[in-house]
């Protein structure tokens, strides 16, 4: 019965908050320098740096238009947009072919494999109805040329030699990109694009990006794209590429509309296959077709090398919300109370005279006047007190003074 009357009585109890002053200058020092740091970090990253007082928006939305001009020879024919730009749409993401192995004149028949892995003596080792490069396999062992002989297929006759060496377009690096982007946020209602109020169209026909001059022309030359990734133009355009070109839109709408400016980086992204052995670089196939007067239909094979750019738009808007700013105001007059907490484990735990202090600190007060009275009147602290003289003699170089009281 007494240990549930123990338990009522303990949990039918309050407390409260008891000040106490500690002349120290070790405790004190401790106490400034974290309400320092704290209150510095608020207003010097949170509010200053993050703009912790405004809402934000990251969910941009975008659109890009692209154009590509230039023109470039290649086996002794002049390539324009048509030839070397696909798709043809002007979408954010598009390639410029630098170099194409041709098959000419390709008609669905039979014919033998154009790869070595595929070489045979026999019948029995081309296994009929088994894929391979260039069609499926009959399993007949023909003739490739004089001395070897080849696995038989079946599809686009001749089959296609990839392994031909050829040079690069070397007009591509001159070509130029033309990049139109607009944006919208839609919590605000804000809406921009790449052409800056400055802009005039003999400022277009005449300029090109550049980090320093140039910082917000929307013509990139293709080079100086590939330079500014951090590639070599001669490795790129012999094997292919994946390049970024990176908007960045990071918008104070506190200030003026003309601080809202794009802000172009470039970057590789297919970065792993430059380490890779297997399939380096970026190549794809098409074909263009055509139909003989008899109504035989066949094909042009073109194995393309191409250097792919994908346009990548990301945005971040603010703008000051009363919300954000009482939430974050709140939070950094709550975080100063961390000083305190820091102090009293130091204090209580660390110091000499941690006793007296705690002493001082925690109290137990009752209701009862028989307790008060079995106590002489006194607040007794929660800590047995065993020695007042003794706790009076505490040789604590930074402890506030304890008098004697009778």
């Amino acid at each position: 019965m007494a240990v549930v009357w123990s338990c009522i009585t303990d949990f039918f109890t309050y407390e409260t908050t008891k000040s106490v002053v500690v002349k120290s200058w070790t405790i004190g020092i401790i106490n400034r320098v974290v309400q320092l740091l704290i209150i510095t970090y608020f207003v010097g990253w949170v509010f200053l740096h993050e703009k912790a007082y405004q809402s934000r928006d990251t969910a941009i939305e975008s659109s890009v238009m692209t154009k590509v001009k230039g023109f470039g020879i290649y086996n002794n024919k002049v390539m324009d947009v048509a030839d070397y730009v696909t798709p043809t749409q002007g979408a954010s993401i598009f390639c410029i072919i630098t170099k194409m192995i041709t098959t000419e004149k390709q008609t669905q028949g039979f014919c033998p494999e154009s790869e070595f892995k595929y070489l045979c003596k026999s019948e029995k080792d081309c296994k009929a109805g088994k894929p391979a490069s260039n069609g499926i396999l009959t399993g007949n062992c023909v003739p490739l040329n004089e001395t070897l002989k080849t696995c038989e297929i079946q599809g686009w006759c001749p089959a296609e030699i990839d392994t031909i060496k050829t040079i690069p377009m070397p007009e591509v690096e001159n070509f130029t990109i033309f990049i139109k982007n607009s944006i919208r946020f839609p919590t605000f209602n804000y809406t921009k694009g790449n052409f800056l109020t400055t802009i005039t169209q003999a400022y277009i026909k005449t300029c090109n990006y550049d980090k320093v001059n140039n910082t917000y022309c929307p013509i990139f030359r293709v080079g100086d794209v590939v330079e500014h990734a951090g590639q070599n133009f001669t490795n790129l355009a012999n094997k292919g590429g994946v390049i970024g070109i990176k908007i960045g839109w990071m918008c104070d709408l506190d200030k003026s509309d003309e601080k809202c400016r794009p802000e172009y980086t470039f970057t590789r992204l297919d970065a792993m296959s430059q380490k890779n052995a297997v399939s380096p670089g970026y190549n794809f196939r098409f074909a263009k077709y055509y139909k003989m007067d008899n109504g035989t239909d066949y094909r042009t094979l073109i194995k393309a090398y191409a250097i792919r750019f994908d346009v990548l738009v990301n945005g971040n808007a603010g703008k000051f919300d009363m919300i954000p700013t009482l939430i974050n105001m709140v939070a950094a007059f709550t975080s100063v109370g961390v000083g305190t907490v820091l102090c009293d484990i130091i204090l209580l735990n660390f110091l000499k005279g941690a006793e007296q202090y705690k002493a001082k600190k925690f109290e137990e007060v009752s209701d009862d006047p028989l307790h008060d009275s079995q106590s002489n009147g006194l607040y007794r602290s929660q800590l047995s007190l065993r020695n007042t003289d003794l706790m009076m003699k505490s040789s604590d170089s930074g402890a506030f003074s304890i008098e004697h009281y009778t």
